[in-house]
This record gives C-alpha cells, structure tokens and sequence, in this order.
C-alpha cells in the first residue's frame, strides 16, 4: 500500500501539472502496465481527468513495488 506521505506529494505534484506535462507523463508511463489513450482522447479529456488517470497509474504502479 501506497504511504500517506507519498500519496500527497504525488498528488501535489501533479495538482500542478498543465495539459502538456500531463499528457507527456501519460504518453511516457513506465510502470507494469502500459497507458494506452489515443492522442485525440488525451486532447479531450479535462484536465481534471489527466490528472485521476495520472495519480491512479502512479499509485497503482507504487501499490506493487
């Protein structure tokens, strides 16, 4: 399980991303699963949605470390 601690940096972290690093971030995830969203989703969707879609890979990925 994910520490509180780690949660909120990551959280904080990413609370302060914009639309590009997001999508960057996304594209580029390196985890034991691999994100797989079309550019033309990752351009619709807000920017509330990158950020859930970002946080939960991050702590899904840290959850099995």
């Amino acid at each position: 399980m994910v520490s509180r601690r780690r949660f909120e940096k990551a959280a904080t972290t990413i609370a302060t991303l914009g639309r590009g690093e997001l999508k960057k971030q996304i594209k580029n995830f390196r985890g034991r699963f691999k994100l797989d969203f079309s550019d033309a989703y990752l351009e619709t969707a807000s920017v509330d949605r990158l950020r859930h879609i970002l946080l939960a890979a991050l702590m899904t990925a840290k959850s099995h470390n």
